[in-house]
């Protein structure tokens, strides 16, 4: 009787470790303040959480781990399980997403753009590219096209534009410099500190940014229409911490993505329809540029900058084109079906 007594306690201590053992707990770095741009990561830890009745838990942390620039390295050799980054604060350390910033692709949608990033995400180039960083991309951040905001006379005309100081990173910071304005890459977090200094005369975010960092309240006009482009903002887990997850919660991670992408949707919607409002509360002007001078802007910016980044691309022995085609390809099944 003892025999069976003490196999028995053993047996129940063994399955309580082994209980215990199977708990994943992941840090996510991201940056900034929770907002419309981290809904799919708060949702994401949330599903996570519920459908492995807490056995897998995300700490999403602001700013508490890393720098937003340096989150891609933190990947890299494990400082953090889960990251978000922006493919324009360091294009050389993922040229191949850079793609999905080149200015004027014809993304008109938030839908559309989860369609072609995650299209490119898939590529097996992208993958390989993102391995070096031991980086698995989940999912992406989808932001509507940016436009700027700045004080005084409204920079409605190319002209108006030329030797404006922007912030602006990746293909819109290219597109800026095409005619003629100056593109500064400082971060989100910094954007408020430099319009109020002086050290750009605009801010080049998307909408949710604005509110989040404040720019908006500096403002006096806004363009409503400019729309410039995007930047790319993908989600990464690192590469071990993910193959050394159980297959149960392996699934319940990507089962998850689609239901996160929705809940981000779905809020990034409501933000949008009280966007007007907010300009009115703000007295922020709304600028619409004439069909004349978006022609222009896309006549220097457009076909140049692409063609440039297919040769630069290239040479490094990146597809390029057949990135670029993806994306034109991506954009109209998605057009079709929709």
């Amino acid at each position: 009787m003892n025999n069976l007594l003490s196999t028995a306690v053993v047996a129940t201590l063994g399955f309580g470790l082994a209980t215990e053992s199977m708990a994943t707990e992941w840090n996510v770095s991201v940056w900034g303040k929770r907002r419309a741009f981290t809904e799919h990561v708060e949702k994401l830890a949330e599903l996570v959480a519920e459908k492995t009745d807490g056995e897998f838990t995300m700490n999403v942390s602001y700013g508490g781990l890393s720098k937003n620039r340096e989150n891609l390295d933190g990947i890299s050799f494990g400082a953090f399980e889960m990251a978000q980054f922006c493919a324009g604060y360091h294009r050389d350390k993922n040229p191949t997403i850079t793609v999905l910033e080149l200015p004027f692709i014809g993304v008109n949608t938030l839908e559309e753009e989860v369609a072609v990033s995650h299209a490119v995400y898939d590529h097996p180039a992208v993958q390989a590219d993102l391995a070096r960083w031991n980086a698995k991309l989940l999912m992406t951040s989808p932001m509507p096209q940016y436009n700027i905001v700045g004080r005084g006379e409204p920079r409605d005309t190319l002209a108006k534009m030329e030797g404006m100081r922007v912030r602006a990173t990746g293909g819109i910071g290219n597109a800026f410099e095409a005619i003629g304005a100056v593109p500064t890459s400082v971060t989100s977090s910094e954007a408020y500190q430099a319009m109020e200094s002086g050290v750009v005369d605009t801010v080049a975010f998307a909408q949710h940014a604005h509110l989040a960092f404040r720019t908006i309240d500096q403002a006096d006009w806004w363009t409503a229409n400019l729309n410039p482009g995007t930047v790319n903002c993908p989600i990464v887990v690192n590469t071990d911490a993910y193959e050394a997850l159980s297959d149960e919660h392996r699934e319940v991670l990507d089962g998850s993505v689609d239901e996160a992408i929705d809940h981000y949707l779905a809020n990034y919607a409501n933000l949008l329809k009280r966007w007007d409002e907010v300009l009115e509360e703000k007295n922020v002007e709304k600028v619409m540029i004439s069909e004349e001078e978006l022609a222009k802007f896309r006549a220097k910016a457009a076909d140049p900058i692409r063609e440039a980044w297919i040769k630069d691309m290239s040479a490094q022995g990146i597809p390029a084109q057949e990135l670029y085609d993806l994306v034109i390809t991506t954009l109209e099944d998605h057009r079709a079906n929709n």
